[in-house]
């Protein structure tokens, strides 16, 4: 939570890196502007160095002894830097843990509900907790819920790994799942595309062969025969103008 501004009495974050005239140690070991060593100076000559150049004078390494100094553009070493963190953080992948909880004698509908939750979680890259909550006697009897979790396992075991076998604290038993290398990889994704890519053809296909059903009956119900010639028509039927009249 975000501490409004005009109640925020910590002081503004300050940068610690010790350049210049902030560096008050008595010698330094000098890394020029190419990278070269120069070697221990003196502190003052150090800066004398690095303002002929129109660079700063930068401690690097501050726990060394002497402590390590590079001259350097100090405002363009912060933009590197904070570009590395930048790209450092885009790469990290962040997991996030969601919970789905059971019970011991859960209907069979209830359980394939509960089971496509799962699966989504796991195809969104998700680490699944999954609880089999026991109440009353239940807790007497842990192999249901333990028979409930196995099944589960074993049937998702190509979206997810069991990464926490079920353990049971108290009233709960717990087990938790990671996505696949597959799911990781993308790979689960594209598996199943040719499978509903298929099924959609097939649900295509159908209807294109009842639309050409209905229109074939159509066909045949347009071209029945007429009465034939000669028949009489039908008793109290009255007769047309092109009928002869008998």
């Amino acid at each position: 939570m975000s501490v409004p501004r005009r109640f925020d009495r910590r002081p503004p974050e300050r940068d610690t890196t010790r350049i210049n005239d902030r560096i008050r140690v008595p010698e330094v070991r000098l890394i020029d502007d190419e990278g070269n060593q120069v070697g221990v100076m003196k502190t003052a000559d150090a800066l004398s160095f690095a303002q002929e150049r129109e660079l700063d004078l930068v401690e690097v390494a501050p726990e060394a002894r002497p402590p390590v100094a590079r001259v350097l553009d100090y405002s363009k070493y912060k933009y590197e830097q904070a570009q590395k963190q930048k790209q450092a953080r885009k790469h990290q992948q962040q997991i996030t843990v969601r919970e789905i909880k059971f019970r011991p004698k859960i209907a069979q509908h209830d359980y394939d509900t509960k089971k496509q939750h799962v699966e989504r979680f796991l195809r969104h890259k998700d680490k699944v907790k999954v609880t089999i909550m026991f109440r009353g006697r239940e807790v007497t009897h842990p192999e249901r819920g333990t028979a409930i979790l196995d099944r589960l396992a074993e049937e998702l075991a190509e979206l997810g790994v069991v990464e926490q076998h079920p353990t049971q604290e108290g009233r709960n038993m717990t087990m938790m799942m990671a996505p696949s290398k597959a799911v990781l990889a993308g790979r689960a994704d594209a598996a199943g595309a040719p499978g509903e890519a298929a099924n959609g053809a097939g649900g295509a296909a159908q209807d294109q062969v009842g639309i050409d059903g209905a229109g074939a009956d159509g066909a045949a119900g347009g071209a029945s025969p007429g009465p034939v010639a000669g028949t009489p028509p039908p008793t109290g039927a009255t007769p047309s103008a092109s009928s002869p009249v008998a």
